[in-house]
C-alpha cells in the first residue's frame, strides 16, 4: 500500500491479506555450507539464522564507504518482508530513523532525509544515477525499481561520504541488486524464485519472478515483476458526496480517488567472470500504464524506461577496481486520469509529454595503502538532456502550438572524489574526503501555447521573451569536503563525529521553467501543494554545511541498544520559493492566504536541525520465533533565515513502536 494510504488510513481499518513469498531454488552443482548472519540494521539487532547454502559469487567488494558505521542498511530478508503491505521502495525505506516519505503515487513517494528531499538525495540504482524527467517529480528514481528486485539499500544522511555524494545536500541512498551467481566448477547451476502478495485494501495484487542458469564462468539471470492496485479505501466517510469532475464518475464516499496504479518492470542481466575479473551487462525495462495522483492536477497515463548498465569489477593486487558505463532512455505522458475531469470544451485534456536522455561514466579504485588504511579515488561523468512539450489541445487558451516547457534542457556533470580512510588505533578511525564537480546546465529557446495576438490573461509572449533574452547557460564549480570520525569508547560504545560542506547544482527544473500563466505554472509543482511554481535561470547553487554526533549504546550480549543522533545544517543560497504577482511581474507585496498562489523559485539562506532515535529489546527466542521490540523517534526542525518562515514538507516530530 502506498505512503498516501497508509497516512489517510487508520491502521486498525486495514482490511489487509497478504499471501507469504513463495520461494523455490534448486542447484546442480557442488556447494559449500556456511553460516550465514542477518546483517545488523539500525532498528533490529544482530542475530544468527540457520545454516544455508550459498554459491561462489564476484570477488567480495571492498568498501570504504560505510560512514565508519553511520550508515543504515537494509537487507533483502528485511525489504521482502514489507511487501505485503507496501509496492513502494522508498515507503519500505521508512524504517531508518529520520527518513520518510513525501506522499505522491503508489509506487513513487519521493524519499525525505531530515527535511530534505527529491533533487537535494543521490540516488542510486546498481550505480546509475537516475534523475526524475517530470514536471511533477512523478517518475522518481526508486520508482525504476521493484522491491523484489533489491538485494541491499544502504542509506546515508547529513553527512555522506563523498565517494557516494555528488550534486546533493541531503544524503543518499544506494540500492543494490544480487551479484552475480555462479557454480563452483563446469557444470550448470539453475535457481529461481516466484512470490506473490494481494492486499484486499484497494484490491492490490502482483507478483514477481527470477530465474538463473549459470556455470562456473558465464551467468544469464531474468526478473521479472508487476504490481497494480485500484483506489485504496480511507477508514471511513471522509466526503458528503460521489461526484467526481470526470461526468458520469462516481466514487463512493470513503473511496480515495487517484491512487489506483500498475507498474511492469523485466530485467535480462548477463554475466561473465574470469578469475578475479567481472564483466556485467544488464537491460532493464520497466513500463508504466497509468499512476493517479490525488495531490497533482495531471495524472502519469504511460512512463517507459529503458536502460543499459555495464560494469567491470577486478580485484588485483593492490585493490579493487571498478568501471562503469550506463544509456538510459524516458518517455513519459501526463493528462487528466479517470477520476478527473477530462473535457474543457472541446480541449481534450492537457496532454503533456516528457523526454529524457542520460548517459554516464564512473571509474573507482579502491586502493589498500596498509592494513589499516585505504584510498578509494574516482570520476564520474553524466550527461543529461530533458525536454518537456505540452501539446495544443482544442481551440482556446491551449492552442494554436506546443507549449515548450523546457527545450532541449541539459546537465552535464564532471566530477573527482579522494576519500581516504584510516584506523589509527583500535579504538579511532577516521575517513576524510573531498569531490569537485564542473556542472554545466543551459536551456534553448521556448515558446507558449500562442506565439503572436498576446492575450494579457497569460502573459505568454512576455515571459517566453524575457526567459529567451537571459542569459540561459550556467557552469558551477562545486565542492564536497568530508570529515569523519569514529571512537570506540569501550566494548558496549561508540561515538561517530561527522562535518561536511556540501554544493547542489538547481534542477533543470528549477532554473529553465519560465511561465507565470497560473494554468502552467501549477502543472510544474515537484511538492504537491496544488500551487504553481516557475524558475529563474540564475538560480546559484545550494552550499550546506552540517554537523552531526552518533551516539551507539548497546548490552554487553547485543540484547538491547539504544542510537541517538543529533545534527545542524546551515544551507546558504537554498531554492525556497517566494509569491509572485503575474500580471506586474514581480514579488507579491502582501501574502494572499487560503489560495492556490503563483511561487518564484529564489536563492534564500536556511538551516535544519533535529534528532534522531532508535531503540531495540531482544524480548524472547522460543518455538514460536524470535520476539524483540523496535523504536524510533525523530525530530526535525527547518527554517528559512530571510523570511523566518518554516521550511517546507518537514516532517513533525514523530516516533513509532513495534
Amino acid at each position: 500500500m502506498s505512503s498516501s494510504s497508509m497516512n489517510a488510513v487508520p491502521i486498525l481499518k486495514l482490511s489487509v491479506l497478504a499471501l507469504s513469498l513463495l520461494h523455490i531454488s534448486s542447484a546442480y552443482a557442488d556447494s559449500t555450507t556456511v553460516k550465514a548472519h542477518l546483517p545488523t540494521t539500525d532498528d533490529e539487532p544482530h542475530i544468527q539464522l540457520p545454516e544455508i547454502v550459498v554459491y561462489a559469487t564476484a570477488a567480495d567488494k571492498r568498501s570504504s564507504t560505510n560512514a565508519l558505521g553511520t550508515a543504515a542498511t537494509l537487507d533483502q530478508k528485511f525489504i521482502n518482508s514489507k511487501q505485503v503491505a507496501s509496492s513502494d521502495t522508498a515507503t519500505i525505506l521508512t524504517k531508518i530513523p529520520g527518513l520518510n516519505v513525501q506522499s505522491a503515487g503508489g509506487i513513487s513517494n519521493l524519499p525525505v532525509m531530515r527535511g530534505l528531499a527529491d533533487n537535494r538525495l543521490r540516488i542510486l540504482v546498481d550505480g546509475v544515477d537516475s534523475i526524475a524527467s517530470c514536471p511533477n517529480s512523478m517518475n522518481s528514481p526508486l520508482s525504476y525499481i521493484a522491491p523484489s528486485a533489491i538485494e541491499k539499500t544502504t542509506v546515508y544522511a547529513g553527512v555522506t561520504p563523498v565517494s557516494v555524494g555528488g550534486n546533493s545536500i541531503g544524503g543518499t541512498i544506494v540500492v543494490e541488486t544480487a551479484e552475480p551467481m555462479f557454480s563452483t566448477d563446469s557444470d550448470i547451476l539453475t535457481s529461481g524464485e516466484i512470490g506473490t502478495f494481494y492486499r484486499s485494501n484497494g484490491d492490490a495484487y502482483g507478483a514477481n519472478l527470477s530465474t538463473t542458469a549459470a556455470n562456473d564462468q558465464l551467468s544469464l539471470t531474468y526478473k521479472g515483476s508487476f504490481a497494480q492496485a485500484d483506489n485504496y479505501k480511507a477508514g471511513g466517510d471522509f466526503k458528503f458526496y460521489t461526484e467526481t469532475g470526470n461526468a458520469g464518475k462516481t466514487l463512493a464516499k470513503d473511496e480515495v480517488g487517484s491512487t489506483a496504479y500498475e507498474s511492469k518492470n523485466q530485467s535480462v542481466d548477463v554475466a561473465y567472470k574470469n578469475g578475479n575479473h567481472l564483466l556485467q551487462g544488464t537491460y532493464l525495462w520497466q513500463n508504466v500504464p497509468k499512476e493517479l495522483y490525488p495531490n497533482q492536477r495531471m495524472d502519469m497515463l504511460d512512463n517507459q524506461l529503458d536502460r543499459i548498465n555495464l560494469r567491470y569489477k577486478s580485484e588485483l593486487n593492490w585493490g579493487q577496481l571498478e568501471a562503469q558505463a550506463y544509456h538510459e532512455d524516458v518517455d513519459h505522458y501526463m493528462n487528466f486520469g479517470e477520476d478527473k475531469q477530462f473535457l474543457y470544451g472541446n480541449a481534450k485534456g492537457m496532454p503533456m509529454y516528457t523526454s529524457s536522455e542520460t548517459i554516464g561514466a564512473n571509474l573507482k579504485g579502491i586502493i589498500d595503502l596498509t592494513n589499516q588504511s585505504t584510498l578509494n579515488i574516482g570520476a564520474e561523468y553524466q550527461d543529461y538532456t530533458l525536454d518537456d512539450t505540452w501539446a495544443a489541445s482544442g481551440d482556446g487558451m491551449m492552442s494554436p502550438n506546443d507549449f515548450q516547457n523546457i527545450n532541449n534542457g541539459q546537465r552535464q556533470r564532471i566530477g573527482i572524489y579522494g576519500e581516504w580512510e584510516k584506523d589509527i588505533s583500535p579504538d579511532w578511525s577516521t575517513q576524510l574526503g573531498a569531490r569537485y564537480e564542473n556542472v554545466r546546465t543551459s536551456a534553448d529557446e521556448v515558446h507558449g501555447y500562442q506565439i503572436d495576438g498576446q492575450n494579457n490573461m497569460t502573459n505568454q509572449l512576455r515571459d517566453s521573451a524575457n526567459f529567451n533574452a537571459s542569459d540561459r547557460r550556467t557552469t558551477d564549480n562545486n565542492f564536497d569536503i568530508t570529515a569523519l570520525a569514529r571512537y570506540n569508547i569501550d566494548s558496549q560504545k561508540n561515538l561517530a563525529l561527522g562535518l561536511s560542506h556540501k554544493e547542489r547544482t538547481p534542477s533543470l527544473y528549477e532554473r529553465y521553467t519560465w511561465s507565470t500563466w497560473k494554468m502552467a505554472a501549477i502543472m510544474n509543482n515537484t511538492v504537491g501543494d496544488g500551487n504553481g511554481y516557475f524558475g529563474d535561470p540564475n538560480l546559484r547553487p545550494e552550499k550546506s554545511n552540517t554537523l552531526s554526533a552518533t551516539l551507539d549504546w548497546r548490552g554487553a550480549d547485543d540484547s538491547w541498544g539504544v542510537k541517538a543522533t543529533p545534527y545542524y545544517s546551515k544551507i546558504d543560497d537554498y531554492v525556497d520559493a517566494v509569491q509572485w504577482n503575474p500580471m506586474a511581474n514581480t514579488a507579491a507585496s502582501t501574502q494572499t492566504a487560503n489560495q492556490y498562489n503563483v511561487l518564484h523559485y529564489t536563492n534564500q539562506d536556511a538551516e535544519i536541525y533535529g534528532i534522531d532515535i532508535s531503540a531495540n529489546r531482544e524480548l524472547a527466542t522460543n518455538a514460536w520465533g524470535y520476539w524483540n521490540m523496535v523504536g524510533s523517534l525523530s525530530y526535525t526542525k527547518g527554517k528559512n533565515k530571510d523570511s523566518g518562515s518554516d521550511l517546507y514538507n518537514i516532517m513533525p516530530f514523530n516516533g513509532s513502536v513495534a
